[in-house]
């Protein structure tokens, strides 16, 4: 049997359990809103685990995790870094939504905010952003599928349909069961995406230089040993100073938790306890990126020169002789990374939109079941912009989501705010958010004007909270029995 043959047919049959593991769940959940956005709260431990974790690594782990490695080195070592501190705050901020949404029903970040700081405006337009902010990075889901299936079948597979059919398939069944389907997926290829990332971690070092440690020590030997010092190069080859490399870790830690399609899993929860215990267990993914960062490592110096650097893994791949059936599974491994965010990032854009953007403008509120129709509709419609992105509009949208993170990080000020501090205010929580939104784009533009060489997220959340405290102090106090209800939300 010829070698695309056997990875079409191991392809294939990933896509058909990841169907079926997505379907299934729907037999026994609700049909009601409740129950596609928050999975009527009934999500225990284990898939809150995997759907925390796969919900963040991405085609952007599983390829740019491998391309950083191989091009800038240590530089790789701070996705670990913000990872594991990052997801701290959802252990306090998570049962406190979690009550809040059992108790008022909200199941999503924006209705929150918009409730404590009793605004429409705010909601539709975080609505508004997170949908504009989820475009790009569930295009970039469906350009890594696209893009591996390709490179690896050799051209047998074309671009377009690589990411058309793999997109079909997510497409279907969060159509269909929602945050349930994407929970039991997301456990499913979370666990496969780990097993394939280990296999190849060490098969890697071991295959081209007769271990780990030797791998380093070649790596030194042939005089790149500055690629292994921290905080490692630039894009640009130039060494990264620790004024950037620390601020891009603490303005990635604090919007880490405050993704809204990761934030608002802390609604599908069984309860208390078992969010709170996938928290705690959630640094333990963060060891799914070691084998992947040593994936970039083996090829410094096997395989210098390659472009672009985020293409190292199927390039890999490509270059040794490996049997089909392993090339295959590898496939399906990066397939998995893809997948795992993609339909995250769909449910959530969906969701987030329709009940955070547009049920607030509507006259009358929408039923139920037309509500759970209206986000499953959004669901296709997103998913078919994001695809014409991907293939058919030529437009970068690469610097679009390396920049997301600073302006998702505005977002925790005014959580913190709305859960802790009872003097914040409605205008203090408007002016804080858009004043540091626009203050982090306007560095971003333009970086030769940042006074020191930090993260522009980092001059964004200043402004922020200086405009958040300021104007809240400057402002009448918000009603004293609707602040209460969220800062007293951590009582048990």
């Amino acid at each position: 049997m010829e070698t695309g043959t056997v990875i079409l047919l191991i392809v294939g049959l990933y896509l058909l359990i990841s169907l079926l593991t997505g379907i299934i769940p729907s037999l026994n959940i609700s049909k009601s809103v409740s129950g596609y956005v928050a999975g009527d709260r009934s999500m225990n431990a284990f898939i809150l685990y995997f759907v925390l974790g796969a919900s963040i690594f991405s085609s952007f782990a599983f390829l740019g995790g491998p391309g950083w490695a191989y091009s800038r080195g240590a530089a790789a070592f701070y996705i670990i870094a913000y990872g594991v501190i990052g997801i701290v705050p959802l252990y306090f901020f998570g049962p406190r939504a979690w009550r809040l949404g059992k108790r008022y029903g909200y199941v999503t970040q924006a209705e929150l905010l918009a409730d404590r700081f009793d605004s429409k405006f705010l909601s539709v337009m975080m609505g508004a952003l997170s949908v504009v902010v989820f475009i790009p990075y569930l295009t970039l889901q469906m350009v890594g599928a696209g893009y591996v299936l390709n490179v690896i079948s050799e051209g047998l597979i074309p671009f377009w349909a690589g990411a058309g059919v793999t997109y079909i398939i997510v497409l279907i069944y969060v159509y269909f069961s929602g945050v349930m389907g994407v929970g039991w997926s997301n456990a499913f290829q979370g666990m496969f995406m780990m097993i394939m990332a280990w296999v190849l971690g060490i098969y890697l070092p071991n295959t081209l230089y007769g271990g780990i440690g030797e791998m380093f020590t070649a790596i030194i030997d042939y005089g790149n040993e500055a690629m292994l010092a921290a905080p490692g190069l630039t894009a640009n080859g130039d060494e990264w100073n620790w004024w950037g490399y620390s601020s891009a870790v603490l303005v990635s830690a604090v919007g880490f938790s405050v993704w809204p399609h990761f934030f608002m899993r802390s609604y599908a929860a069984k309860n208390v306890k078992t969010l709170r215990l996938s928290v705690v267990l959630y640094p333990t993914f963060m060891i799914f990126l070691v084998p992947i960062l040593l994936i970039g490592f083996s090829a410094i110096v096997m395989f210098p020169g390659v472009e672009p650097a985020d293409s190292i893994l199927p390039y890999i791949l490509m270059q040794l002789d490996l049997p089909a059936i392993v090339i295959g599974l590898f496939c399906a491994g990066a397939l998995a990374a893809s997948m795992s965010s993609g339909d995250a990032i769909l449910h959530s854009a969906a969701s987030v939109g329709v009940r955070d953007g547009i049920s607030p403008l509507l006259k009358n509120p929408l039923s139920d079941k037309n509500e759970r129709f209206l986000i499953q509709i959004s669901v296709l419609i997103i998913g078919l912009i994001a695809y014409l992105f991907a293939v058919v509009i030529d437009v970068s949208i690469v610097a679009l989501l390396l920049g997301s993170y600073g302006g998702v990080a505005q977002i925790f000020p005014i959580i913190f705010a709305m859960f802790y501090w009872k003097r914040a205010t409605k205008a203090g929580a408007l002016l804080g958010l858009f004043g540091g939104i626009t203050v982090n784009i306007f560095f971003l533009m333009f970086p030769e004007l940042k006074p020191f060489p930090m993260h522009e997220g980092m001059y964004g959340l200043a402004a922020n909270i200086t405009l958040l405290i300021s104007a809240s102090l400057l402002t009448q106090p918000d009603d004293p029995e609707r602040v209460k209800k969220f800062t007293d939300s951590g009582s048990r």
